[in-house]
Formats: structure tokens, sequence, C-alpha cells
């Protein structure tokens, strides 16, 4: 498993009984996490400590109980990389913090390459990764169907003094954006993807993870550069092995590509402990 292990200004401070009591900066949330079946906590003192925590609705849904005062929103760091954090509904904050071994890897990945390179990031939220590929170099097209996100993914942009940087912000459907990309004969060197189990697109398109992978990576083979430096495809889909993932990558891009192949879980290791949270997984294809 990959650790998201560099962090300073986020940390899992214990986790019991479907909860996660995590530090964002100087703030502390407890969330849930279908991960945590286990009831024994570790620091059962640290939760004392709580700002707010999210309770789940046994009908949907919940709702976040506030312990006193929190800023309705603030920032955080990963390394030279800044993210406005708030409380969203359905327990998010708008960021997740085991991509930073993700955009660790796509930032190494793009400094040694001695060209620019064009990325585009499809299902791209609130821009973690759109934010970690500017600061290495390259150009971005950052894709969400949602404009509230894609307003965020900019506001990350600018906290960390990257918005001179080349990126286009693209509200729409991921599926109909790249088949309108392979008609203009645009062309990126690199791929992120991180679809959702399920979702609707800007005009009410249905996504299932399932049913629409293997089209959507297969349509995205016809916008690959002819020297494509990575593709990487993230999941948090129950049931999905991350060998799934790199079985689809390989199925496309063995047809055009040769390169090297990877899948794998990554997770968060909570502080003064062995314990590790596994938060997802992942298939990447580089050259």
């Amino acid at each position: 498993m990959n650790l998201a292990n560099n962090w300073k200004d986020y940390e899992i401070l214990d986790m019991a009984d479907g909860q996660k009591l995590e530090r964002w900066g100087n703030v502390i949330l407890s969330r849930p996490d279908p991960q945590i079946i286990w009831k024994d906590k570790s620091f059962p003192d640290k939760w004392k400590t709580a700002n707010a925590k999210y309770n789940r609705s046994k009908t949907g849904g919940g709702s976040w109980e506030y312990k006193g005062k929190i800023p309705s929103k603030w920032q955080i760091k990963y390394k030279n990389l800044t993210f406005n954090i708030k409380p969203m509904g359905f327990k998010h904050t708008g960021l997740f913090p085991e991509q930073a071994v993700n955009w660790d890897w796509m930032i190494e990945k793009i400094k040694k390459e001695k060209r620019e390179i064009k990325v585009l990031n499809l299902f791209a939220y609130t821009g973690g990764a759109t934010v970690a590929c500017l600061s290495a170099g390259a150009s971005v097209c950052h894709v969400d169907s949602s404009k509230g996100m894609v307003s965020w993914a900019k506001e990350n942009v600018i906290s960390s003094g990257l918005e001179k940087r080349p990126v286009r912000y693209i509200i729409d459907d991921v599926k109909k954006f790249v088949s309108r990309e392979i008609r203009r004969g645009n062309k990126y060197d690199a791929i992120i993807m991180d679809p959702p189990s399920y979702g609707r697109g800007a005009n009410g398109e249905v996504w299932q993870f399932e049913e629409n992978i293997s089209e959507l990576v297969n349509l995205c083979m016809n916008v690959l550069s002819d020297k494509p430096l990575f593709f990487l495809i993230n999941s948090y889909t129950t049931g999905i092995s991350s060998k799934v993932l790199e079985n689809l990558l390989r199925l496309s891009i063995n047809k055009k590509y040769k390169g090297k192949f990877s899948a794998g879980e990554i997770g968060i290791p909570m502080s003064n402990s062995e314990l590790v949270l596994p938060c997802g997984i992942y298939g990447r294809w580089e050259s």
C-alpha cells in the first residue's frame, strides 16, 4: 500500500466505531468512514477535542454537529500547495488527503520531462491533481460537471499562487467533452481520472462506474499524444480491485503504446500508531 505520509497540516488522530478523528490544520473533525469497523479507540481522550462531528442519518445523508465555533472555511498546505477546506454536505471537506500519493507521483513524472506536458484532468473535483500538475510545470485542462467544484478548484489554484499557469476550466460531462476534443484534434500527454461510482453530468447524464468506465478509457485513447507520459485512474468504487483498473488500461493502451503498468491501494497512517486507513485504489500506465 502507498501511504500519504508527508503531511504536516493533516493527520488522523484516532479511528474507531465507524469514525475517523482528523486534524485539518487547527481544526479537528470527526467523520464517518466505512472501513473503520473496529470499536476500540486508541486515544479516547483525543475525541473530546473534536470541533465538529458529522452524524449520518438513518434515512440517508446526515448533518454536522458543531462543538464551538469553527471557520466557515480555512486553508491547509501540502508542501508548496495550498487548499481551501470547508465542511460540506455528506461529510466532505473538499479534499482527499490520501491523494497526495498520486500528486507526488505526477509531479515527479512531469518534472523529469524536458518539455511542457499537457494534462487532461477528468472528474477533476476541487482540483487537487490540477494544482499538483500546474506546480510541476504542466498545462492542465480541468473538467468537472459541477460549477461549484470548478469554482473551488479556481480558488485552490489562486491560493497556491499558480493562477498565471496555463489552465482551462471546463464545466461539462466528461464523455461529451472528450468526444468534442477528438473532433477538434486536441491531444494530451497525460490523463487523470477520478470517476465516481455514480453521478450525473451537467445536463443530467447518468454515470455508472461499472457500465461506463471501459468506454471512457477507450475514448480517451483518441486524445493521447504521440509521446504520452502517463494515464492514471483513481477509484473509490466499492468492490472494484485495483487490478481491474490496471486491466482496463492494459486492454486499451497496449494496442498503441509501450510502457509500464502498476496498480495498488492508497492509505493514510494514523499518528502514533501502526494502524493504516485504506482510502482507495489506483491503476497507472507510464511511458
